[in-house]
């Protein structure tokens, strides 16, 4: 790994938990902007991202969310699976899913 902050060269073991979400996110957006545009005619329309915003600070889960914004923006729907309460707060249409204790769960639909 490179590291662009300082310019210096790290194992990737050494990458932080958010480090690591960051570079997963950014290898599968590539990845899926790859197989679009070189597998004939097959479309990427959807995107899940589960979890991994909790081990962000502020500065990088604002930059994500804008990030995944600006892709649901250009005709693509992205789900989010997180428990992080403040990414929470920004996701306007939500499907909810809660346990129950006996019966399975629950299922709300929030727009």
């Amino acid at each position: 790994m490179i590291d662009h902050h300082n310019g210096s060269i790290r194992n990737a073991n050494s990458l932080s938990g958010g480090e690591t979400f960051m570079a997963s996110l950014a290898l599968a957006l590539g990845m899926a902007d790859e197989v679009q545009s070189s597998a004939g005619g097959i479309q990427l329309d959807s995107l899940f991202v589960d979890e991994g915003f909790g081990t962000l600070d502020d500065d990088a889960l604002e930059h994500a969310i804008r990030t995944l914004d600006q892709l649901a923006g250009s005709h693509r729907l992205v789900g989010i699976i997180s428990h992080v309460d403040s990414l929470k707060e920004r996701i306007d249409k939500q499907i909810i899913v809660t346990k129950q204790k006996d019966k399975g769960s629950f299922v709300k639909i929030q727009a």
